[in-house]
């Protein structure tokens, strides 16, 4: 059995969906699991929808409306005006619309988490029909039926020994030689039947815990790209395509901000020795790169990872004394408490720096942390990390910007920089 991973760029038109039936036309004698992640731009729209609704906007329903037509053009140029899916994704957005008539009725994670998820429910529901009217025997299930979380809306944590009891009853022993499971990617459901979500761009993880639950022969994640790049061709020239890296170089470039792998991903399927494959569903014949155990060429190209946006955070006692373990404890809580991720951090006799994605979340942070200390940041800055420098290197990257901070390590350089 193999998985699937569709990202939203690979779903994000008519002819886009077309092209995912080619490719798993190609393979539809094997046993496979595809997950699916929401149409392009669809969990942006919905995220928008959220906020007019959670905060009491005049647009929601304005929003909404857009969804729905971006949904509803593309079933018609794929299926007869009189065909059910018309009426499967009326289904799905009139669940939205109940929730939109009334208040919220629970925290912004919550609420984000009960809407947001349903831009998986669209596609995979569109890419279903369209394999069956191409002839494609396959069966949909709802993702929040396989995988079971706890209520850490957002960023929920799986409970793997009941998602893997779930997996078995409604995929493994069901599974016949030829069957194709449609399901989607993001999302997962809590003991109380409330949606979860498995955190922003989760669906690669979604498809790493079927995987490893199923004991699959290999995991393919379809992008626009030909493979795992050493750079973002946004901010890099001459990018070099990595043919083979192990899990924990994969790992690492991941947890350091590389957008192509969802952090996450790697261990379910590295405990389980299930090899990745990032491929082209733009040239699906190229081989692409391959993820496994095998780390002989981890070292052979350096890999850079840029990061803009982001803020230098610099706190220190105000009375000048040491910063102590129950300092840095009485931080982390705080950074905690408030849901912000910390990219990179550093301390010093007196202070203790960090470097976050710049957020809405970050003053209201700021302004609790000023109750006991003294808090000092820059913004606009970028955080750049390269796997397997060289000073050569460093110096080329660099340029003429400024370095607020540095921080190396036998294999890894990162580098706070400004203007």
């Amino acid at each position: 059995m193999i998985v699937y991973k569709f990202g939203g760029a690979s779903v994000k038109d008519a002819n886009a969906v077309k092209n995912i039936a080619s490719i798993i036309k190609k393979s539809e004698n094997t046993p496979m699991v595809v997950v699916i992640s929401a149409m392009a731009k669809t969990t942006n729209a919905l995220e928008s929808l959220l906020d007019s609704f959670f905060y009491k906007k005049d647009d929601a329903i304005e929003k909404l409306n857009l969804i729905k037509e971006f949904h509803f053009e593309i079933a018609k140029e794929l299926f007869d005006k009189n065909h059910a899916i018309f009426q499967e994704l009326h289904n799905v957005f009139v669940e939205v619309e109940w929730q939109l008539e009334d208040d919220p009725i629970g925290t912004y994670d919550f609420e984000y988490d009960q809407m947001v998820g349903i831009g998986e429910q669209l596609s995979t529901k569109l890419v279903s029909a369209y394999l069956t009217q191409e002839g494609i025997h396959n069966k949909w299930l709802d993702a929040r039926s396989l995988i079971r979380t706890d209520n850490s809306y957002r960023r929920a944590i799986v409970d793997w020994e009941v998602t893997e009891d779930q997996i078995n009853a409604l995929i493994v022993k069901p599974l016949k030689d030829s069957d194709i499971i449609i399901t989607q990617g993001f999302v997962g459901s809590t003991s109380e039947n409330f949606s979860s979500t498995l955190g922003r761009e989760g669906s690669d993880f979604s498809a790493a815990i079927l995987a490893a639950c199923t004991n699959a022969k290999e995991v393919i994640i379809w992008k626009d790209v030909d493979g795992m790049l050493n750079a973002d061709p946004k901010y890099f020239d001459k990018t070099v395509k990595l043919n083979n890296i192990s899990y924990r170089e994969a790992i690492e470039l991941a947890y350091f901000g590389a957008s192509v792998i969802h952090p996450k991903t790697i261990k379910p399927l590295q405990n389980k020795e299930i090899p990745l494959r990032v491929k082209s569903f733009i040239n699906p014949d190229n081989k692409g790169t391959i993820i496994n155990s095998d780390f002989s060429s981890d070292t052979l190209i350096p890999s850079y990872i840029h990061k803009p946006d982001q803020r230098l955070i610099s706190i220190s006692a105000k009375d000048f004394s040491f910063i102590t373990e129950g300092n840095l404890s009485e931080i982390y809580a705080c950074f905690s408490k408030h849901g912000v991720v910390i990219s990179l951090m550093q301390n010093s006799a007196i202070s203790f720096s960090v470097c976050v994605d710049e957020d809405s979340k970050l003053e209201q942070l700021i302004d609790e942390l000023k109750n006991d200390f003294k808090v000092v940041y820059n913004k606009d800055l970028t955080l750049l990390t390269i796997r397997h420098y060289s000073e050569d290197l460093i110096h080329e990257l660099i340029g003429k910007k400024k370095v607020l901070l540095e921080q190396k390590s036998r294999s890894t350089v990162r580098l706070v920089l400004g203007a």
